[in-house]
């Protein structure tokens, strides 16, 4: 089982996983052009993605997934709330699925499962992947963590983690107040230390991979939020991981 990304923020996200014979992608928040492109950085075909799996109805993370879908035949899964949010933008779809947000997939050799967040969306959810021997949990987008959430990614061998803003930069930036308090509220988005607090509430024991992920360009550092997760993990910053908006990050191994 391997896991890369095309690129984690606020101008786009998806995320590739594979086991097996089954690849699939979670989100796909960029233009069709450039997830084909960002694609192929990877040394990965599109018409070779089983699914697309959709996390929730904001524009960073559903960009291109009709015209992809369309385009490549590639069956779209997302929450009912998702789908009715998007007032039926993508019925015409050929292969269009729809799930509860705690339901339980098969997906030929991985299994999926979706896990609900707090955040701003109608049925926001965010996603475990496994392949029976290794689960990749993956927490892009949630304002705050639950005991549901810590108690199902506990024991993760790899973990995309948000860290999507340091409070100081946030607070002390030229943002209009009722943003900074949209972002850093229950149903906005995790800073570091709120990311750091959800790592410690879990059974790291297993974990091979930490990436840092939806990181803001405006809020925030890598390194700040490395520190913050090192901290935590008692490990030199460097083995921490970030998803960077423009590159995403390579193949990681399990």
């Amino acid at each position: 089982m391997r896991f890369a990304s095309l690129g984690s923020g606020s101008k786009g996200n998806a995320l590739l996983v594979e086991a097996g014979s089954t690849r699939l992608m979670i989100d796909c928040g960029f233009g069709l052009r450039e997830t084909v492109r960002r694609l192929r950085c990877l040394e990965i075909a599109p018409d070779t993605i089983n699914a697309v799996f959709i996390t929730h109805e904001h524009t960073d993370h559903i960009g291109s997934v009709a015209a992809f879908s369309r385009k490549f035949r590639i069956p779209v899964w997302m929450s009912y709330g998702t789908c009715t949010a998007l007032n039926g933008t993508l019925e015409k779809l050929d292969s269009l699925h729809t799930f509860d947000s705690h339901a339980q997939l098969d997906l030929g050799d991985l299994q999926v499962q979706a896990l609900p967040v707090p955040h701003d969306a109608r049925e926001p959810v965010q996603f475990i992947v496994g392949d029976g021997a290794h689960r990749l949990a993956v927490l892009t987008d949630i304002g705050a963590s639950t005991t549901h959430i810590e108690t199902q990614i506990s024991g993760c061998n790899a973990l995309v983690l948000e860290c999507n803003h340091d409070l100081d930069l946030l607070n002390n930036g030229p943002y209009p107040y009722p943003l900074k308090q949209r972002i850093s509220g229950r149903f906005g988005h995790l800073h570091n230390e709120a990311a750091a607090d959800l790592l410690a509430a879990i059974d790291c024991s297993r974990l091979q991979h930490i990436i840092a992920a939806h990181l803001s360009h405006q809020n925030n550092h890598p390194d700040k939020a490395r520190a913050a997760l090192a901290h935590v993990l008692n490990c030199t910053p460097d083995w921490i991981g970030v998803a960077d908006q423009d590159e995403g990050f390579g193949w990681r191994d399990l």
